[in-house]
């Protein structure tokens, strides 16, 4: 089987209250069970504020590293899960499904 990585996009600032972020916890929670019961789990995990990033780029032979990313958005990435999936299709499935769970946007990716 392939395996997809389900990049998750969230807004910048802080995080919803937990009247808010509660239930989408508790969704993402049942979301994960279903995809360990279906053997489609690898990996998942969530990510620090941008703010926490040091970025390394190489430049004239060296390595220069900043905090923080490179560029401002509105949103950045919070969080991923790598499944496993027979095809595209099988995966966008897991997407979609993950996009109801967060109520954020998910890019969907093959890795190569």
């Amino acid at each position: 089987m392939k395996q997809y990585l389900l990049s998750i996009y969230q807004p910048d600032g802080d995080p919803p209250p937990p009247e808010v972020l509660e239930p989408v916890m508790r969704d993402l929670e049942a979301l994960n069970d279903e995809l360990r019961a279906a053997g489609a789990w690898v990996f998942a995990a969530a990510l620090h504020p941008p703010g926490t990033a040091t970025v390394l780029r190489p430049q004239a032979g060296e390595v220069l590293m900043t905090d923080g990313p490179f560029t401002e958005g509105k949103e950045h990435l919070g969080g991923f899960t790598v499944i496993q999936a027979p095809d595209l299709d099988a995966a966008l499935v897991w997407g979609r499904k993950l996009a109801r769970a967060t109520t954020l946007p998910i890019e969907v990716r093959p890795f190569q």
